[in-house]
């Protein structure tokens, strides 16, 4: 289970099932990998007869986005968020890293029926961009490791906001009225679970049985249901979300997140020639990596100089921040999910976004891994201080 831990596996992992879509879409196997795609199965009574693609995405999705809230109820609590100083400068961040690609894309791509996709440049993979930072960062400062985990969390925060706000359809309140008493019913369930209670079995069995009742709640509400995995994460108890998310993360490093990449990536290579290209496309290239590095920097930069009130000493370097920005500027899972929703009524325009999301997300890998390894080599030949 170590190597599934590993931030770095992971990454590679992502990259790798990405490449496996890509060219099972595009090889003699594409219409036995569409068909698998699109097997549906499920209790239908409900309304959750689904194919295995919506499966992934609207139900393992859910998994990720609940360690992800975990991660950020922790990063509130206990981190780099628990106070407004220490969130300042994540938060403007983010928040530039959320704006300044927005525009881009906008910009670039001016068609109304074009015009919904903004949110897919918007989004910074965790689990991607850490795993860059793994494999280049030895000797930074925690300081970075920091930054860059917290502006991602936050991001994912905005991400969910914006799913919840943009991409709800045919709203149901009934279900989601439902589905408010079993997030809290899962929150005091968890509040009952102790390491040497005899009655763990029990307990964990209950939260299984409300979560996945939440979950399914919330997707006949037509909210999307991944925003289920984040009420339940937000809300439960820290030492059982703790472990809950010990026990899980493997899993999601290993198989929910490469599934979800391998299934985003199942899409054709355009015949048209570059110039044909939706704006869509050119717009999620451009705005994904250059757009957060832009946005994040100058967020940063102004964040830093209003939390420390000119004391340099207390200030991250600006080099620091623009390496963390390039590092942000890696969308992948959030922003492929993002495209489906924007753009499932148009095939053609997202799959070309597909690749632009991909190919934006490995250019912007390669700058940050480039930045980031000169950040490196500069702190680990800097001398160390001598103690009087």
């Amino acid at each position: 289970m170590t190597l599934a831990r590993s931030e770095r596996f992971g990454a590679l992992l992502l990259v790798l099932a990405a490449a496996i879509g890509l060219i099972l879409a595009n090889s003699a196997f594409a219409d036995a990998a569409r068909t698998a795609e699109e097997f549906t199965f499920g209790p239908a009574w409900i309304g959750l007869n689904l194919s295995v693609s919506y499966w992934v995405k609207d139900g393992l999705l859910a998994i990720f986005f609940f360690i992800a809230a975990i991660e950020l109820r922790h990063e509130l609590r206990h981190g780099e968020l628990n106070s407004a100083r220490k969130a300042l400068v994540p938060s403007v961040a983010a928040v530039g890293g959320v704006i300044a690609p927005a525009v881009i894309f906008l910009l670039i791509a001016r068609d109304q029926d074009l015009s919904q996709g903004w949110p897919i440049p918007t989004a910074t993979d965790i689990a991607f961009a850490l795993g860059v930072l793994a494999l280049v960062g030895r000797g930074l400062p925690p300081q970075f490791r920091a930054l860059l985990l917290a502006i991602a969390v936050i991001d994912d925060l905005i991400a969910i906001l914006i799913i919840a706000a943009f991409f709800t359809t045919d709203l149901l309140p009934l279900p989601l009225l439902l589905a408010i008493p079993s997030v809290l019913l899962f929150g005091w369930v968890s509040y009952r679970y102790r390491k040497r209670n005899h009655n763990r079995g029990l307990i964990i069995a209950a939260l299984i049985l409300l979560g996945a009742t939440t979950w399914v709640l919330v997707f006949l509400s037509g909210v999307h249901a991944t925003v289920a995995g984040v009420a339940l994460g937000l809300i439960m108890a820290d030492a059982t979300a703790s472990r809950t998310r010990h026990a899980i993360e493997p899993w999601s490093n290993v198989i929910i997140l490469p599934l979800f990449a391998l299934i985003a990536a199942l899409v054709p290579v355009p015949t048209v020639g570059i110039a044909q290209l939706s704006p869509a496309f050119w717009g999620v290239l451009v705005a994904l990596p250059l757009g957060k590095l832009i946005g994040i920097t100058a967020g940063g930069v102004i964040a830093m100089r209003l939390s420390t009130r000119g004391n340099r000493d207390a200030m991250m370097p600006v080099q620091d921040i623009i390496a963390v920005a390039a590092l942000g500027g890696i969308g992948f899972t959030v922003s492929l999910l993002m495209n489906e929703l924007a753009f499932e009524s148009q095939t053609e325009v997202a799959n070309e976004v597909t690749l632009a999301v991909i190919l934006a997300s490995v250019i912007a890998a390669i700058i940050g891994a480039i930045l980031t390894t000169l950040r490196a080599r500069h702190y680990r030949t800097m001398p160390v201080p001598i103690a009087d």
